[in-house]
């Protein structure tokens, strides 16, 4: 296994296969800005397969949009024997390829969704449909690629007054089976969005209160609160120790360069062209530079 200086295990790798989207979220931090740089499929599996030979063992297809590559099942296809094949999406296209994703090896998708008002979804996206999104959903359940996680931003004068009915929605389809979890997951609170920032930690306490089992997944310490027929986790990556303590992945971003950090791009290492024993030096040096951002190491100390 991959070991960074700080003791933290790396079992999942995060590639981006493109930095295009077919929607334009106003919250968006510019992971969908447009490029023609895109690694080919066989620049993917080679990446992927020195990752798995190293003892990465869960893998995430995200964008930009994924679906937006017309080659998108090829993608997921060529991957080695991963334990877990997973994508992010908007969830615009998933109708069309959830079947075939499923029949190719992906194992589960996050589908991102705010709201269930049309019109308001329709604002945030500039302009998505929220009756594609909502059959995508259905799709990927019918298909297998459960648990699907809906990828909540909760935002306050947005949307902070819909979680109750997300939830709903969620276990809506849980009758039989967790088949559709509902993920919260706090706003960057980036200039330009202050009026929308919420801190997420009263709501998820509330949920704490209430629950009958609560689970603390390895990745990030992130809790999973279990109710009647609903699982509501909640995601807090900044001014958090525990999320950067327990930090198991490492990123690849749509041109090929390896991010050991979220939050910092001083460090990056293109492995784009690289192969065999020289693409395996380089995944181990970017492993090496991994530190806590928060709570260990320099830049934790500052923060």
């Amino acid at each position: 296994m991959l070991v960074d200086g700080f003791g933290r295990g790396i079992t999942n790798l995060r590639i981006s296969v493109t930095r295009r989207c077919n929607l334009g979220c106003f919250y968006c931090h510019r992971e969908g800005y447009e490029s023609s740089d895109e690694m080919s499929v066989e620049e993917i599996a080679r990446i992927c397969a020195a990752f798995h030979s190293l003892g990465v063992r869960k893998l995430k297809i995200t964008g930009g949009e994924p679906l937006v590559r017309e080659d998108i099942v090829e993608v997921i296809a060529a991957m080695p024997p991963f334990d877990e094949i997973s994508m992010t999406t908007n969830g615009v296209l998933l109708a069309d390829y959830a079947q075939a994703l499923k029949d190719a090896g992906l194992s589960r998708v996050n589908v991102s969704l705010d709201t269930l008002n049309a019109e308001k979804y329709r604002f945030a996206t500039r302009g998505g449909r929220l009756d594609r999104v909502l059959e995508g959903i259905e799709a990927a359940v019918n298909a297998g690629l459960t648990p699907v996680k809906l990828n909540m931003v909760l935002m306050r004068n947005f949307n902070h007054e819909e979680l109750q009915d997300l939830l709903s929605y969620a276990s809506s389809f849980n009758k039989s089976g967790n088949n559709v979890i509902l993920q919260v997951i706090e706003l960057l609170n980036l200039p330009g969005l202050e009026d929308y920032y919420y801190d997420i930690s009263e709501v998820e306490k509330e949920f704490a209160e209430v629950a009958k089992e609560v689970r603390v997944r390895a990745m990030q310490r992130r809790r999973q609160y279990v109710l009647d027929n609903a699982v509501i986790e909640f995601v807090k990556p900044l001014d958090n120790s525990e999320f950067c303590g327990a930090c198991n992945r490492i990123r690849v971003t749509a041109d090929g360069k390896i991010k050991p950090c979220l939050m910092r791009n001083d460090n990056l290492i293109d492995i784009r062209h690289l192969e065999g024993e020289e693409l395996i030096r380089a995944i181990v040096k970017a492993v090496g530079l991994r530190e806590p951002y928060f709570g260990g190491g320099k830049h934790g100390s500052e923060a």
